[in-house]
């Protein structure tokens, strides 16, 4: 704790750490309000909801798929901190094009021809956006910490990303469907703020030999998940990383239908799910770093994960209770907290995420670790492509279920199996871990 202390006191972390903080709450702050005003004030039929909800999931993961190997390849043959700015000024464009959508949705104007599209483009630049950023949040951080630095400064941008995320969420919950247009404002402001934050972040140029860019994408993306994938812990790590990031996928696109139709609750309520999400997180995150006091180790994550399934059933086996004996009306927060089992849930929802959040950090950190600095964002990318299309996948996955007529509820026990395969993943990392530590220790003798 006192390293993380430390950390938010220096410019080698302070901007980037803001900046993240920012992009994560303009981020969220659009994609959930645009989500919850459409899934509320546009339409009216829960496969309809869900469908809307998967496709805004995957418009947003898609770029990440296809645009990675070169986002890695500009992180690592670039001075990182000028692509941050570029991307941060590109960002105040992409929000004015989601604030116009907002906006006009707000108003009724052309909804459906125009105001949906514009959302969903927005939304989808977004994606672009973040995937240029991903490679670089992660990795600059070997170049400007201390080695037993890394793990406390991933786990701070861990636990900052869902804390703006919180934020982003509750202030969407509340303006989502009645004052849409505080949003269209605000994420335009948000977005020139953080570009004037990124200009602090100290150079961070290129650490090995500067090689041709292949702009080649599929060609480059194939080439850098091989030559990636060779390690075992790097192998395993992002294998495990995509499970879990397929899993919140899963959930987070069963939130909005779920709390509108089987909970019975309004959009703030359904906001009030995705808090409770984040802050688990940031908990889990924090809390993962002390229990491993600063070691880059996957010791905890097999039993964190079978503990995030079991408390998926207990959420399924509450909301299935809660299903039985349904409120008549939408619930306001107020009425929510006061009905019988929502503190349950609730509890369930924290306890899904601190495991989560607790399971993922130490395995963002073994792929900065476990290579070379000069690949790092490399590695951060090739992690991003396979993440990307595990959660396009199960984005599909939930998708198709919801046209198949499988109930939102039923679904959840979807992410309660990934879990289990996820631990699996979790104990081959720790095999590969303890076989390169025996070789390490070997090599010493």
């Amino acid at each position: 704790m006192l390293t993380s202390t430390h950390l938010l006191r220096t410019r080698r972390f302070l901007p980037l750490f803001v900046t993240q903080l920012f992009n994560a709450f303009n981020d969220n702050l659009y994609k959930t309000t645009m989500v919850l005003f459409v899934v509320y004030a546009v339409y009216s039929d829960p496969a309809t909801e869900a469908s809307f909800s998967g496709l805004a999931s995957g418009l947003f993961i898609l770029p990440f798929f296809i645009l990675s190997a070169l986002a890695g390849q500009l992180a690592d043959m670039r001075d990182k901190a000028r692509i941050v700015r570029i991307v941060k000024a590109a960002e105040i464009g992409l929000m004015v094009i989601g604030a116009c959508g907002l906006y006009l949705a707000w108003k009724g104007i052309m909804v459906h021809t125009l105001a949906i599209p514009l959302l969903l483009f927005a939304l989808f630049l977004t994606g672009v956006q973040s995937t240029f950023l991903g490679p670089i949040k992660y990795a600059i951080l070997p170049q400007h910490l201390e080695q037993d630095e890394v793990l406390a400064g991933t786990g701070l941008v861990e636990a900052g990303t869902y804390i703006a995320i919180l934020a982003g969420t509750i202030i969407a919950g509340f303006i989502a469907v009645e004052r849409t247009g505080w949003a269209a404002i605000a994420i335009i402001c948000i977005s020139c703020i953080g570009y004037l934050v990124s200009r602090q972040i100290p150079a961070a140029p290129p650490m090995g030999e500067v090689e041709k860019l292949d702009w080649h994408i599929l060609r480059a993306s194939v080439k850098l998940v091989r030559d990636t994938m060779h390690n075992p812990e790097v192998y395993y790590a992002i294998l495990a990383i995509s499970f879990f990031w397929t899993i919140g996928a899963v959930l987070f696109i069963q939130f909005p239908p779920l709390a509108k139709n089987t909970i019975m609750a309004s959009p703030e309520v359904a906001s009030l799910f995705l808090v409770v999400f984040s802050v688990g997180v940031a908990i889990g995150s924090v809390a993962v770093n002390a229990l491993l006091k600063g070691r880059v180790s996957a010791r905890y994550s097999p039993v964190s994960v079978i503990v995030m399934g079991l408390f998926v059933v207990a959420f399924y086996v509450v909301a299935k209770m809660w299903e039985a004996d349904q409120p008549d009306t939408l619930l306001s927060v107020r009425e929510f907290v006061a009905w019988p089992m929502a503190t349950v849930l609730l509890l369930c929802l924290l306890g899904i995420s601190i495991a989560g959040g607790m399971f993922v950090v130490p395995l963002y950190a073994f792929l900065t670790t476990r290579v070379s600095p000069d690949r790092a964002s490399r590695t951060i990318a090739a992690n991003n492509i396979v993440n990307s299309g595990a959660m396009v996948a199960g984005s599909l996955a939930a998708m198709a279920l919801s046209a198949a007529g499988v109930p939102i509820t039923e679904q959840v026990l979807l992410c309660a199996a990934m879990c289990l395969f996820s631990a699996w993943l979790a104990k081959r990392l720790i095999a590969a871990e303890n076989a390169a530590a025996e070789q390490a220790l070997a090599s010493g003798i």
